[in-house]
């Protein structure tokens, strides 16, 4: 079963997601949307999944972790690896190969190395992105963006005093 398969990031004007293991921002209208595409769902029978790597899935506070109706998918090298509440793979083609019929969609959530090492996949259908109209001192980036994802969708944004967010989405 093929799966639509996305990665979904917020970024700062130079491409920075994070520093030691952390966001650098608390953004709630991102949050907000975060959750809500990767909770909504076009068959409500189903629901999505998001793979994250360890160190992704150890950031998040344990009174979030696992991620809710969601399937969560925690990537570790170390097979033995125990996620509560999460399933564990060693590979993005395992992670992706636990999507069942149940699954709707796929969302790598992080971090930077999960993204870099899945930008150029063949079955990656899109990258939802949120640029923040700020630079942070940040030590983690995202990818650049490849050439091949050239059909850019604006889904919005949200303008206040002190900051500015603007959602798209990138596909092939």
């Amino acid at each position: 079963m093929k799966h639509e398969i996305y990665h979904i990031v917020a970024i700062d004007q130079e491409h920075g997601i994070g520093k030691n293991n952390d966001l650098v921002w608390n953004l709630p209208d991102d949050m907000k949307h975060f959750q809500t595409i990767t909770q909504k769902t076009d068959d409500p029978a189903k629901k999505n999944m998001v793979i994250m790597g360890r160190s992704t899935w150890e950031s998040i506070p344990e009174k979030h972790r696992p991620l809710k109706n969601r399937g969560n998918v925690v990537l570790s090298r170390d097979s033995k690896y125990l996620a509560k509440g999460a399933m564990v793979a060693t590979s993005m083609d395992d992670a992706i190969a636990m999507a069942d019929k149940k699954i709707e969609k796929i969302f790598i959530i992080g971090g930077a190395s999960v993204y870099k090492h899945s930008i150029n996949r063949d079955d990656l259908t899109g990258l939802y992105i949120t640029y923040i109209g700020k630079t942070y001192d940040c030590d983690t980036f995202y990818p650049q963006i490849p050439e091949h994802f050239t059909n850019v969708q604006e889904l919005g944004g949200i303008e206040t005093d002190d900051m500015n967010l603007r959602f798209s989405l990138y596909t092939r």
